[in-house]
């Protein structure tokens, strides 16, 4: 009667075990079915909003009258250089490239629940590639999808921003930082006339977030016209003020002339 019980009380174990070890491997092939068809939304909503890209390229180049013919349809300039690439409802703002970390998302017009499970998203800011402070969130997995690995950052990591018009711009990590999740200050910070993004994502715990501030990266030519032009206007201003000088010599030389 007792080994008869013992071993009813074993087997409702073991199938509870069964179970379990059942259900975890469920989730976790549901997790990487999930994580890899996101990625693979993603690689093609970045494939067609580069073809997009190109294709508006191309369409601005085209000069004239602003009208052409597309088989028995006259198309505008204009309409055919506003194409727009969705990922599902989203409207795609532009591209994320990070090469440390080896990630290239969408990035996404608004942040919600279900646009966060496709890619990442603006959040806050003037625009992709605009002056001022653009914030990009994006969901930390716990693996290599989207901003997983932003721990692995360290300043001087490049991060590369093309927008809808096709630009692309480097920016440069020079902070990085964990912060309480409702800390916002740094959203409005004074970029003093540059343009720069913050990435921000939570910590692998979920009790603070991981902020990183990136500010673009000019290049020295770009540097060098910058000083090359305050040279021109202090020289300017410089020859300015010495007409001036000279006029109010003259001024004096005739009034001592005229005495």
């Amino acid at each position: 009667m007792f080994k008869s019980r013992y071993g009813n009380v074993l087997t409702v174990i073991l199938v509870m075990v069964i179970v379990l070890i059942l259900g975890l491997v469920g989730w976790f092939i549901y997790d990487m079915y999930s994580q890899n068809s996101a990625n693979n939304k993603a690689h093609s909503a970045v494939e067609d909003f580069k073809k997009n890209v190109k294709d508006k390229v191309k369409d601005d180049e085209i000069e004239g009258s602003g009208e052409f013919n597309i088989g028995n349809r006259v198309t505008s300039n204009s309409v055919l250089g506003n194409k727009r690439t969705y990922l599902e409802n989203y409207e795609m703002k532009g591209i994320i490239q990070i090469p440390k970390t080896g990630i290239e998302y969408p990035i996404l017009s608004q942040v919600t629940k279900r646009s966060l499970e496709l890619a990442v998203a603006i959040l806050y800011g003037p625009g992709l590639n605009e002056v001022g402070n653009t914030i990009i969130l994006g969901h930390n997995y716990r693996n290599s999808l989207f901003f997983s690995d932003n721990d692995k950052l360290s300043n001087g990591d490049k991060i590369l921003i093309t927008d809808q018009s096709g630009e692309t711009v480097t920016y440069e990590i020079y902070k990085i930082y964990q912060a309480d999740e409702n800390e916002s200050d740094y959203m409005t910070r004074d970029t003093e006339n540059r343009r720069e993004i913050s990435l921000s994502t939570c910590t692998n715990d979920s009790k603070a977030r991981i902020v990183i501030w990136a500010k673009e990266k000019v290049s020295n030519n770009s540097q060098n016209e910058t000083e090359n032009e305050d040279d021109i206007d202090n020289e300017d201003v410089n020859e300015g003020e010495g007409e001036d000088e000279s006029e109010i010599e003259e001024d004096n030389e005739e009034s001592y002339e005229e005495e």
